[in-house]
């Protein structure tokens, strides 16, 4: 009699067990059906501890490929990057939303759409900053969040300040090909002489951002065609906001607190701090070392604009806190030329960032550190080529910290053009109070509610 009653629990459970199975994939059908909504951040985050400061780290274009690339090169394949010693570690998706129909996904996102993901919370379109697809309402960023909160904010990147990363924390346009006043074509509706908020650049200025450091004087030299500052430049108007505006790097140490500061070190994109071969088709080109210490001396590294923004920053907000991006940005424009010297030169400039401000937070323990990618990218490290097997792209072999040789492809285009961005997705790190959060499998946009619930908006 026992042993019936056993087989027939053991029966139950297997038949519970079925019928669960088949709730659970028709459940899940069914939030996939109501895309891209499913996926929610969970309810309880599993730190709660208090966030003085918070400085995001954005390698564009920095897939694992990317880092593991930098790693071999220059400290070796046991080694390990400062961007390694962050203790919580996670990966997220990249995805964007089509523009056409927002129920379906861009599996491959580019800068805007994922910087408008973890800048606001929302999936968006490719070529949208920090706005709605199809009705182009404006999504509130976590800038605009912690400005209101009262911390101190800054924006420091080795791209122009209106590129798409920088841009989406500080402007709302439809298009960002939009930089500056003379490059509103796409978005005629924000102009400011249509009544708009204008271009990336006047916006980033009008948002009265305490720090703004990075390359794009070109687009500031521009002339507003509206508003109060209509026939002036946006350095004019940076000037008449009450904005300290330096063009190298003696004066951005020179800077003090007691004004915001503007810092354009390049007309368009700053300079590169490694050279190299390009990768070429077969054979390909190397065995090659990186040439170092390239970037001219009147141009800040990325680590000193760092650790500038981050004193200036700090001595403004006495007692309060501050909110700061930092973006090193070439390793994405490198990686679509295909040259894995340039690449890795600028994911090394970002490591280097990324130390600066482990040191600050050794005697600030309340600053919680994230370090991430907006996307992944092309750069593989493959076999070595031969005659008869080999990739149909462009590669060159390096020769690493180890000594060894290492080749990297690059095969997302035919080898003349630009590569192309991939949709994997790629990691999230995180050192400080709350920084357990970023573990797992997340969405980009879930970023957004991290660094929300860090400053008490949420």
């Amino acid at each position: 009699m026992f042993l019936f009653k056993q087989r027939k629990f053991f029966l139950t459970t297997i038949v519970a067990g079925i019928i669960l199975s088949f709730t659970t994939a028709s459940s899940s059908n069914a939030d996939y059906s109501k895309f891209p909504k499913f996926h929610r951040f969970p309810n309880q985050p599993l730190s709660r501890g208090r966030v003085q400061n918070i400085i995001l780290f954005i390698g564009d274009g920095m897939g694992d490929s990317e880092i593991t690339i930098a790693r071999n090169y220059s400290v070796g394949a046991a080694g390990r990057l400062f961007i390694d010693t962050l203790p919580f570690t996670g990966e997220y998706t990249t995805y964007s939303i089509q523009e056409q129909n927002p129920k379906l996904p861009d599996y491959v996102t580019d800068s805007a759409a994922s910087g408008t993901g973890w800048a606001t919370g929302n999936k968006t379109s490719n070529g949208r900053i920090s706005t709605t697809v199809g009705t182009d309402k404006d999504l509130k960023t976590i800038l605009e969040l912690a400005k209101q909160r009262g911390y101190k904010t800054g924006d420091v990147s080795t791209a122009e300040l209106t590129d798409a990363t920088p841009a989406v924390l500080l402007s709302h346009v439809s298009d960002r090909s939009c930089q500056g006043p003379q490059d509103m074509a796409n978005c005629p509706q924000d102009k400011k002489s249509a009544g708009g908020p204008g271009s990336i650049a006047e916006q980033s200025i009008d948002h009265d951002v305490d720090v703004l450091l990075g390359g794009g004087k070109q687009r500031y030299d521009q002339i507003i065609d509206g508003g109060n500052y209509v026939g002036k430049t946006v350095i004019d108007a940076a000037k008449a906001r009450g904005y300290q505006v330096v063009t190298n790097a003696a004066q951005l140490q020179m800077a003090q607190p007691a004004s915001k500061l503007l810092g354009l070190f390049s007309p368009g994109n700053m300079s590169l701090e490694w050279a190299g071969q390009a990768a070429i088709p077969y054979p390909g080109s190397g065995p090659q070392r990186c040439i170092e210490n390239q970037r001219p001396t009147n141009e800040p590294s990325l680590a000193d604009m760092t650790n500038k923004a981050i004193s200036l920053l700090k001595q403004k907000a006495g007692r309060g806190g501050f909110f700061l991006q930092v973006e090193g940005a070439s390793i994405d424009k490198r990686d679509h030329a295909g040259n894995p010297c340039e690449q890795i030169g600028e994911t090394v400039a970002l490591d280097r960032a990324v130390k600066v401000a482990l040191e600050y937070a050794k005697n600030h323990p309340d600053t919680l550190i994230v370090v991430t990618a907006d996307h992944g990218h092309t750069s593989q490290i493959i076999p070595p080529p031969t005659a008869s097997n080999h990739s149909p792209g462009k590669f060159s072999t390096l020769i690493t910290a180890d000594e060894a040789e290492m080749t990297v492809n690059y095969a997302t285009n035919l080898p003349a053009q630009s590569q192309e961005h991939t949709g994997t997705q790629v990691r999230i790190a995180a050192q400080g109070p709350q920084g357990e959060n970023v573990v797992g499998v997340l969405d980009q946009t879930d970023l957004f509610h991290i660094l929300a619930r860090a400053i008490g908006a949420e």
